[in-house]
């Protein structure tokens, strides 16, 4: 069983709250230059509970006419003034923009819920006041919101048929496959969120009782939490969702190290209503946060033009784009597919052979980077972590290589591991690394995954499929790509028995391989 990280915990509450304070400072920024449009006002949510909100409607707006209606619930941690440069972006383009802090931080009253059926009543409530109290037209409602409002906007569409159009930034649609894939937990991940609701909110006992038993590994709760998760999950709720019609657009970013963008491309894939997918290089919020500020930013450039087109009928021809907009973390320009399933058109296997055996308990210098600080980098400077492929300790690592590439080959969606590996306890935890490698050996990361399993019979070989976090970057050519895996991540929580080893092979009825998808060319 895994160990919880009491000491990543404390530094990232440190850091958390260093980030967050100056966060806030800088977010107060847009005030001065919009508080004669700004109102700041309380708004009874489920059971009376009072949320601290912030309304900004069009400049003249005198009550003879109605106008399209957009709410912001605020992200996980951050206070209300968050969306102010955006909302007076949107006022002033004929919105009225209502922001309210969610239940359970910063001065809205509550406990934290996590996205749960309070928090989508909290929605509710806010759609009633503002129709109640600004000349908000009923018939062209929309919601936005970044990481934490994303998840409760695409959750409130899913149960309040008013919502006609939602962007959802840096969201999930799937919690327990963010913060739980592979069934394996993303500790950095969960350690961030803990940290900042710690700092800034006020966690209900149940919240605090999820996260013990996530660091704790405690598998008798462990479907609980997955019932918790599916609760509040817009995947669950996706047949509500397309029954009620929203046209939804989602935008991620390659690197987000809390909710990685397989599980919003498995989402967007079930939505049948107007719809459109954005993934651009960065880490968790990072491609949105500009635009935060009042500067340029292609992510909000995009949601305003999507609610223009969605809730006032602009033809601006969002609807006739490509519906899925991909940046690759290596070229700087945009590229369009009209599904996810053309992203990654071409696959090329590359086969894992022979038998390898590799001791647990040790990292072997493959890693997935630290939670935004690695994908941060990825994204302002195309620095993603790296390891001296040649150098890897290959009692704690396996490694297997392709061919030199003659033309460059452009990695776009999803990458699959298919493997047999025989533990020698009953559970375990591999972490599996896609590296670009160089001529010199220097691998650059391409995407990794955890996967763990548990109640396995010693001795006894079972079958691994895993998918790889979805990605898209440019192997030059001259390089090679490689697959790596071993046991230990500071991403994740492992779970190898100590003195564990675990050997992979290629049987011939059922050969070994990662299935690389490429761009067509």
């Amino acid at each position: 069983m895994g160990h919880p990280r009491k000491a990543l915990r404390t530094t990232t509450v440190g850091a958390v709250s260093a980030t967050l304070i100056a966060g806030s400072a800088l977010g107060l920024a847009p005030t001065a230059q919009a508080a004669d449009a700004i109102r700041f006002v309380d708004i009874a949510g489920d059971g009376g509970t009072v949320l601290k909100a912030n309304v900004i409607t069009p400049a003249g707006a005198d009550g003879s006419r109605r106008y399209p209606l957009l709410v912001l619930p605020t992200s996980w941690g951050l206070p209300q003034v968050e969306y102010l440069a955006q909302a007076q972006k949107l006022a002033n383009s004929g919105y009225v923009v209502v922001s309210y802090n969610v239940r359970g931080f910063w001065q809205s009253g509550g406990e934290i819920e996590v996205a749960g059926p309070p928090d989508i009543a909290d929605a509710s409530k806010v759609i009633d006041w503002a129709l109640a109290n600004t000349p908000a037209d009923d018939g062209h409602i929309g919601m936005a919101g970044v990481s934490y409002g994303a998840g409760i906007s695409l959750l409130t569409a899913a149960k309040d048929k008013r919502v006609k159009a939602v962007a959802a930034l840096s969201g999930w649609a799937d919690l327990i496959d963010s913060i739980y894939s592979g069934r394996t937990q993303h500790v950095q991940a969960g350690a961030l969120l803990d940290g900042a609701s710690i700092v800034t909110g006020r966690q209900s006992a149940e919240i605090r009782q999820i996260f013990d038993n996530f660091y704790a590994s405690n598998l008798s709760k462990e479907q609980e939490m997955i019932d918790w998760g599916k609760k509040r999950s817009a995947a669950t709720y996706v047949d509500q969702l397309n029954q009620n019609g929203a046209a939804v657009m989602m935008a991620n970013a390659w690197g987000d190290t809390v909710f990685p963008p397989n599980q919003y491309a498995d989402f967007y894939e079930k939505l049948t209503g107007p719809k459109r997918l954005e993934f651009r290089p960065g880490d968790h919020a990072t491609a949105e946060l500009t635009g935060l500020f009042g500067l340029p930013n292609d992510v909000w450039t995009d949601t305003e033009r999507w609610f223009d087109h969605y809730l006032k009928g602009v033809d601006n021809g969002i609807n006739r784009e490509e519906p899925v907009r991909l940046k690759s973390r290596s070229t700087g320009g945009y590229e369009g597919y009209p599904d996810w399933k053309s992203v990654g058109a071409t696959r090329k296997k590359i086969a894992l052979t022979g038998t390898t055996t590799i001791h647990t308990n040790v990292d072997s210098g493959a890693d997935g980077g630290i939670v935004f600080l690695s994908s941060i980098l990825d994204q302002i400077a195309q620095v993603p972590p790296v390891a001296s492929i040649p150098l890897l300790p290959r009692r704690w690592a396996a490694v297997w290589q392709s061919e030199k590439y003659t033309t460059a080959q452009q990695v776009r969606g999803t990458a699959k591991l298919h493997t047999t590996v025989t533990p020698t306890k009953e559970s375990g935890t591999l972490v599996a690394y896609l590296y670009d490698v160089g001529p010199l050996g220097l691998g650059k990361l391409v995407s990794n995954a955890p996967y763990t399993f548990h109640g396995q019979t010693p001795g006894k070989p079972i079958g691994v499929d895993l998918e790889l976090f979805s990605t898209a970057y440019d192997v030059p050519a001259g390089h090679r790509l490689a697959l790596v895996v071993d046991t230990v991540d500071p991403l994740y929580i492992e779970h190898n028995p100590s003195g564990a080893q675990l050997t992979f092979s290629s049987p011939s009825n059922d050969p070994s391989y990662v299935s690389i998808p490429l761009r067509e060319q």
